[in-house]
């Protein structure tokens, strides 16, 4: 199998990208020419099924990108079956207490370092240390989403076997009584003094940018920055609409 190095990269303080958005596994082989760092496939509020997993990840292997997978919730038999099915980083959702991180730390690890279930997953296919290697490439992810997690975030940051702490716009300005409206001032400066605390802890923060604010948020010390894709598509076909309705507005030729 593949050395997916994304977790060396962090740890060496290197700034690695993800790219979100609608995937399938022909997306990916057409994103993959790109070499994004990573890829995002939504299993928290997306289609995607077990079997598809497999197949994303699979796809991201051969082209050498992570396969991170948000999962439903904090449940350690679905962070366990996600890591089955070969994705190589798991996101987890709504984590508000050192206590919920560390059932995140606990699950996605093998012993001596946590109790994730035993089980010869593809990627131990032909690997002699397998536990070993998972231990050392899986990335863990944990969402920092609600007013909840902010209040906590000094004690979440202790918890060890997390690799990235992703502050999460929307649904944080949702708890925050703004829901809707991620740019709100309040929910803005919370995000930063949180990437700011993430950053001074010696962790890694992370959070959504777009290409307005992505600067913004590396300047503050992000290091693990997610964009979507869709965005990109949206300005083309609307500035490719907008010519041929100008075109139109002329009368035609």
């Amino acid at each position: 199998m593949p050395r997916i190095n994304l977790r060396d990269r962090l740890r060496r303080g290197e700034v690695v990208g993800v790219v979100s958005g609608h995937h399938t596994t022909d997306m990916v082989d057409w994103l993959g020419q790109f070499r994004p760092d990573a890829i995002w496939m939504e299993c928290e509020h997306g289609p995607g099924s077990w079997e598809e997993i497999g197949d994303f990840s699979r796809a991201c292997d051969l082209w050498g990108c992570a396969s991170i997978v948000r999962v439903m919730s904090n449940d350690p038999a679905m962070i366990t079956r996600t890591l089955d099915r070969g994705a190589s980083g798991i996101v987890v959702p709504h984590v508000n207490t050192r206590a919920d991180a560390q059932r995140v730390a606990t699950a996605s690890r093998f012993g001596p370092h946590g109790l994730r279930g035993m089980f010869g997953s593809r990627r131990s296919y032909g690997v002699e240390n397998q536990h070993a290697d998972a231990n050392e490439e899986v990335v863990t992810i944990v969402l920092i989403e609600e007013a909840e997690a902010i209040a906590n975030l000094d004690e979440i940051l202790q918890v060890e076997g997390i690799d990235v702490f992703f502050v999460a716009p929307s649904d944080l300005a949702q708890t925050m009584g703004h829901t809707g409206n991620p740019g709100h001032p309040e929910v803005q400066s919370t995000i930063d003094r949180a990437i700011e605390r993430i950053s001074s802890a010696g962790r890694v923060p992370g959070t959504l940018v777009t290409d307005a604010n992505r600067e913004r948020y590396l300047d503050l010390g992000a290091r693990f920055v997610m964009t979507n894709w869709l965005p990109w598509v949206q300005s083309g076909l609307g500035g490719f609409d907008a010519a041929l309705r100008r075109r139109n507005a002329g009368g035609a030729h």
